[in-house]
């Protein structure tokens, strides 16, 4: 008997996709990184991103800029931000890959594994599946308008 059959059906067994866990689509839970996992962020790093999260009162981490976002989600949460009506005078964009500190070091600093993220008022809000759900059950809205960081009505544009 060849041993070849095992590996190959051991390999298959391990490559499978793991099972749906009873989080919702909606629910995601944070990622721990154990000590073993976590990279440490730098001091440095850190207050620069402390400073970069308090730029404005509305920050986006993303691939690209907002006027060419590099990836599908980064494009997808400049979008949510504009059909939401966010002031340009309240936001700023922070291109992570200017910088591979701050690519790494925003997951960490977040404990959120993936890019874009979105900051309001200092706290983090989530990535793109986090601000597409927001966006669609309507807390986003209230969450923009109770940080006072739309557009004024006089200001915005008339249809």
């Amino acid at each position: 008997m060849s041993i070849r059959p095992l590996i190959s059906s051991a390999f298959r067994q391990a490559s499978r996709p793991a099972r749906p866990t009873a989080f919702t689509k909606f629910s995601s839970p944070r990622i721990t990184l154990t000590p073993l996992a976590a990279r440490f962020l730098s001091t440095e790093t850190k207050a620069a991103i402390d400073k970069a999260v308090g730029s404005a009162p509305v920050v986006l981490f993303m691939k690209g800029t907002p006027e060419t976002p590099q990836c599908g989600f980064s494009r997808a949460s400049i979008q949510i931000l504009g059909l939401q009506g966010v002031d340009p005078k309240k936001f700023t964009a922070f291109n992570v890959l200017e910088d591979e500190a701050l690519r790494q070091g925003i997951k960490e600093y977040s404990e959120w594994p993936t890019i874009p993220q979105l900051y309001v008022d200092n706290e983090f809000v989530g990535g793109c599946d986090i601000l597409v759900a927001m966006h669609q059950n309507g807390e986003l809205a209230k969450m923009l308008e109770e940080k006072k960081v739309l557009v004024p009505a006089e200001e915005a544009p008339k249809e």
